[in-house]
């Protein structure tokens, strides 16, 4: 009975848990595992431009291939892995990158949101109080008119 149940819960959570780096094919491994290593670590980072919400080492696209293939090409050709990141970041941009870099555009991004509640908050505060600063007692004459207009009627 236990293995039976031990066995149903392995075919369960086998076929649904998603599989990292399934779409690594063999022939774009590197036969160094430390230069493979590095460039797995490097793909963690990087997105796919097509599919947006998985790494190129997650993606079957084409274009996550072609990123794959140029990590491992420029690993081999001895840059760094920050130079590699710099390089796809020059051709692709910011997005490709899943952790965006701390930059003015990422603060703007980010904090304006904030910035226009905080405006919108202080624009409402100030129209209030410009309300209430308007609103002045009636003058003897104001008070004469509204008495002879109200009593006509």
């Amino acid at each position: 009975m236990m293995r039976a149940t031990f066995l149903v819960l392995l075919l369960i959570f086998g076929l649904g848990w998603p599989i990292a780096a399934f779409a690594v094919d063999p022939d774009e491994m590197l036969s160094d595992p430390a230069l493979e290593h590095r460039a797995r670590a490097i793909s963690a980072q990087l997105r796919c431009m097509v599919c947006q919400n998985q790494t190129i080492d997650e993606s079957d696209a084409d274009l996550a291939r072609d990123l794959r293939v140029l990590v491992r090409q420029r690993l081999v050709d001895g840059d760094s892995d920050s130079q590699v990141i710099s390089y796809i970041v020059s051709r692709y941009g910011d997005f490709v990158l899943l952790k965006p870099r701390l930059t003015i555009q990422t603060l703007l991004l980010w904090g304006a949101p904030i910035i226009l509640l905080v405006a919108g908050a202080g624009v409402i505060l100030v129209r209030r109080r410009k309300t209430n600063d308007e609103t002045k007692p009636l003058t003897h004459a104001e008070e004469a008119e509204i008495s002879r207009i109200l009593d006509r009627n």
